[in-house]
């Protein structure tokens, strides 16, 4: 589950992370509302405000701007508000911004120059263990440096029997080329965001930039945190912080439905039962030569309703000519999955208007085979993946 950066931020600042002040507007006159409050609080003179969505890159497309009276708060937030904020990590339309982050300016001048870092706290699925990746190159895609200059690139692993360790975070602040005072509170930073990532189970954490002020302080200006669905019953609190308008709609139904959904680009719809399963059949719909259009994990209970729903759901996307049905029997008999399609494909009449391939294997796949072939419905019937995938093929050749 993704978090807008204001949201993030209360997480870091909730285990000690020292963050850039701010409020959320959801308009213009709320934002000056805002920014003469936030004033109040900080002392700060100029502002920023920052689109609030499910995006990075947001000062790329316009969405970040600093105001430096409140006149201009009111026209940027204007501005910003309502408008469809394209960056690399939307959508060609964009999306629609709906409320902005009135932050405090942290730039101001000081005894020595500002710098800016990049970090973040991520699965290193490789290793099994919590990875600190950062860069002296903050403020930039990670990406880019990646691409030009990885040798300015450093990790930490944490082992997970001893914890982030305090010669883990001195490294760090060592390697960000730090000192004095700053050295000092790039270390409590490290720790403290550690805490933070392990805290509230997330997946990733990553502050770009990370700044350290002019008056040495160290500050998490942007917060990017991806929380961990499979643990949001342990966090009850932090499960009310989705934002279903920053989701994709046929994403927001499949999950109130029960389904694992994941939209894609491609031209074959897909159901399957079992994540594994279902990436294997992904990659069978590209050996055909072909695109998978989604991601879509019935689980062990394939019957007619949840077919039903799932067939609704794959055909919402206009992108889908073909659709491919790949059921092991295990925990559900075959012919239950059979029945579960002919009933669906019945109850669905004309909305069904592209070619259905079905492979069922496991408990009683041929009395499905047989249900499916005899059931009068222009369904295709499958028993091993290459055949699955021939008929694919034929059918949108």
């Amino acid at each position: 589950m993704n978090l807008h950066e204001y949201q993030g931020k209360s997480i870091l600042a909730s285990y000690g992370v020292r963050v850039q002040r701010g409020h959320v507007a959801n308009n213009a006159e709320e934002a000056v509302e805002k920014a003469k409050q936030l004033t109040a609080e900080t002392g700060t003179g100029w502002h920023v405000i920052k689109a609030q969505i499910h995006a990075g890159g947001r000062g790329k497309g316009g969405g970040v701007k600093l105001a430096k009276n409140l006149d201009q708060v009111r026209e940027i937030a204007g501005q910003i508000i309502g408008m469809d904020l394209i960056t690399p990590q939307t959508p060609p339309t964009g999306k629609r911004v709906h409320k902005v982050l009135v932050a405090e300016d942290v730039y101001y001048p000081g005894e020595s120059e500002t710098k800016e870092f990049y970090m973040s706290v991520l699965l290193n699925r490789g290793t099994g263990r919590n990875m600190i990746m950062y860069s002296t190159e903050g403020g930039m895609d990670i990406e880019e440096v990646a691409e030009h200059t990885p040798d300015k690139i450093f990790t930490e692993e944490i082992d997970p029997a001893y914890g982030l360790q305090g010669f883990q975070a001195r490294r760090i602040a060592f390697n960000l080329g730090l000192s004095g005072e700053a050295f000092k509170e790039m270390t409590k930073f490290v720790d403290a965001l550690y805490k933070a990532y392990i805290g509230s189970d997330s997946s990733m954490f990553e502050i770009n930039p990370v700044l350290k002020t002019s008056d040495n302080k160290i500050m998490a200006v942007d917060a990017k945190v991806t929380l961990d669905d499979n643990a949001l019953y342990r966090h009850a609190d932090l499960a009310e912080m989705r934002d279903i308008t920053e989701e994709r709609p046929i994403e927001v139904e499949a999950k109130e439905a029960g389904l694992n959904y994941v939209d894609l680009d491609g031209t074959v719809g897909c159901m399957v039962n079992g994540a594994g399963l279902a990436m294997a059949t992904m990659d069978l719909i590209k050996y055909a030569g072909f695109e998978p259009a989604n991601f879509l994990d019935v689980g062990g209970t394939a019957d007619a309703k949840r077919v039903e729903t799932a067939f609704r759901i794959i055909l919402k996307d206009p992108n889908v000519k073909a659709i491919l049905i790949n059921i092991f029997g295990g925990i559900v008999r075959c012919d239950r999955v059979a029945q579960g399609v002919v009933d669906a494909y019945k109850n669905m009449g004309d909305a069904i208007q592209v070619p259905i391939i079905v492979r069922l294997q496991g408990t009683n796949a041929e009395v499905a085979k047989e249900l499916i072939d005899n059931s009068g419905m222009p369904i295709l019937s499958a028993v091993q993946f290459q055949e699955a995938a021939d008929q694919v093929k034929a059918a949108l050749s």
